[in-house]
Order: structure tokens, then C-alpha cells, then sequence
């Protein structure tokens, strides 16, 4: 039987939320060990450019703001690694992880920080395009900026698509929406906004064929309708996916709360507290309404905080 690691402090999963929560779990001499997950720095590691993280007036690279989280973590001795927790056992006061070398480590704090996927179409020329970071996006609010007075492209029909392609349409001289079905999945007041709004063009029954491009980027979108099959062109520079988000925290089901979505549940408002004593959650894993990288940040230093606070009611 391998060595059993003790730890006062073990954050699963990086990005904006997880390397927040070590930096302030370090700076408490907390010891915080954390494993970056399958995708270490999260999402923002596929942003080409992060313009709306303050303290950044020239803007930034996902990748190098990721990186200098890090460091800035590993300053105050946080001890970063590369790996992924595979299992959990939360049935007693120390809780039990795998990682997937087979490492057994018990915490007396986790930090739940794996964030949310983005779903994508799946399409090789999306993929292209987005691994480019020469637009395509999951993301409105952050990538919109980019796309002033050019036309775009957003699919999707719940809530979140209308109220991304509302906002885009504000930035952009056209929107153009793609449904696959007959009608939207939104609520009415959404829909309506969409359909009030005279830069969006709304096609129903429609679906992407494939995104077009160059080497500097996207051109457009070969759409079809799946009623007739009629094909047909769309030029824009953007484009987006809006087909919503996947929490990653399936190995956490049986022992956190979650919604029928995978979301874990706050055990109390305004705190970062789950269901299971000691176990706390940051970032997009928990957040499906704001998904942003300061949003993450902020929740990262609440766990932090409230882990700390666990921590000394322990000792006492």
C-alpha cells in the first residue's frame, strides 16, 4: 500500500478560482496542495485576449494571465501539481482523494475549483478556428469586444443564447441567430427581446454545416435547414456557440449537492460552503450565471477564507 499524503488544504482544479484560492490559502500557511486538473489554467487557457480582468489596461493572453496566477501561487509556496483527482470519499471528517497515479491523499479542507466546459458543436473547422483563437468563441461578454461593427453568428435557442446574442448585437452590425428547431427554448420575454431587436436575424430549422475560413481567421458560416436542406452562406468574423456549459463535477455526485445540471449548490448564500463540512467550491463549477474570470477569482479568496476559518474551529 503507497504512503497516505495529510493536508490541510487540497484545491482541485486551477483557473482564475483555484490559483485565487491557493494564493490566499498559502499566504494563510495554510500548505495548500493543488492539482491543475485535465485542462490546467481552465478555460482562459483557450482566450486569445482577456481585455476586461482589471488591472490589466493593455489586456492580456488567457494563457499568460494563467501562468502568472500560477506563479504568483508558487510565490508563497503553494504547492502546485500536475495531475487530476480521480475519485473522492467525503464519508468521514477527513476526506479521502485519488489522484490518477493512484496517490491517496486526506484533506482536511478541499477547495472545489474544476470549473465548467463549454459545449461546442464538434465540427473539425469550429475546432480549428477556435484552437486558432481566430473567432470562434463560447463566450459574448468576453470575446464581443473584439467583433465592433462586424457581423456575427451565435447558435442556440435557450435563454443564454438570446441574452449573448442580445448583447452582441449591441457591439455588432449584424447578428445572425441559428435554431435548429422551429421555435426557441427560451423563456417568452427573451425570445421576444431577440426577435424586437433589428439587427438580429433569426433562421429556425437551421444548423451549421461548417465554419469558413482563411488563415487570418473565420468568414463565415455554410449553414443548412434541416426541413428543406437548403444550404446557405453567412458571412461574419465571429462566431459563436451557445449550446451551454457542462460543470466538471462528476466525481463529486453521491457526496455534493447539485442541481439537475451538475452545479453544485451553495449550503448557505454568500459563502462558498457545500453540503459536506469542510469542503468548500470557487469558479464556474458552482457559478452558471456570471461565468466570468473575476467572478472565479472572487469565490476562489471566499474559499479560501472560509476554509481558513474551518481550519481554526478545528484547533479550538
Amino acid at each position: 500500500m503507497s504512503e497516505i499524503e495529510i493536508t490541510d488544504c487540497l484545491i482541485i482544479g486551477s483557473g482564475p478560482a483555484g490559483y485565487t484560492a491557493a494564493i490566499y490559502a498559502a499566504r494563510a500557511d495554510m500548505k495548500p496542495v493543488l492539482y491543475q486538473g485535465i485542462q490546467p489554467g481552465g478555460q482562459l487557457t483557450t482566450t486569445n485576449e482577456v481585455e476586461n480582468f482589471p488591472g490589466y489596461p493593455q489586456g492580456i493572453t488567457g494563457p499568460e494571465m494563467m501562468l502568472q496566477l500560477e506563479q504568483q501561487a508558487k510565490r508563497f509556496e503553494a504547492d502546485i501539481r500536475f495531475g487530476i483527482i480521480e475519485k473522492v470519499d467525503f464519508t468521514g471528517p477527513v476526506h479521502k482523494c485519488w489522484t490518477d497515479s493512484g496517490k491517496e491523499i486526506h484533506a482536511k479542507t478541499i477547495i472545489i475549483s474544476t470549473g465548467a466546459s463549454a459545449k461546442y458543436l464538434g465540427l473539425e473547422s469550429e475546432q480549428k478556428y477556435l484552437k486558432m483563437g481566430a473567432g470562434v468563441s463560447a463566450c459574448a461578454v468576453c470575446d464581443g469586444f473584439f467583433y465592433r461593427g462586424q457581423e456575427t453568428v451565435i447558435v442556440g435557442a435557450g435563454d443564454s443564447a438570446c441574452e449573448e446574442a442580445h448583447y452582441l448585437s449591441k457591439l455588432c452590425s449584424k447578428v445572425t441567430m441559428l435554431v435548429r428547431r422551429d421555435e426557441f427554448r427560451a423563456s417568452k420575454i427573451m425570445a421576444d427581446r431577440v426577435k424586437n431587436t433589428p439587427n438580429i436575424e433569426i433562421l429556425f430549422n437551421t444548423e451549421t454545416k461548417e465554419v469558413l475560413g482563411d488563415d487570418n481567421g473565420v468568414t463565415g458560416v455554410l449553414a443548412v435547414n434541416n426541413v428543406t436542406g437548403e444550404e446557405k452562406t453567412i458571412p461574419c468574423t465571429g462566431f459563436f456557440v451557445a449550446i451551454g456549459h457542462q460543470p466538471n463535477t462528476d466525481i463529486f455526485k453521491g457526496w455534493i449537492d447539485m442541481d439537475e445540471t451538475g452545479y453544485i449548490k451553495y449550503a448557505q448564500p454568500g459563502t462558498s460552503l457545500t453540503n459536506v463540512r469542510g469542503v468548500f467550491v470557487a469558479g464556474d463549477a458552482a457559478d452558471k450565471n456570471y461565468r466570468q474570470a473575476i467572478t472565479a477569482a472572487g469565490t476562489g479568496c471566499m474559499a479560501a477564507l472560509d476554509a481558513e476559518r474551518y481550519l481554526s474551529g478545528l484547533e479550538h
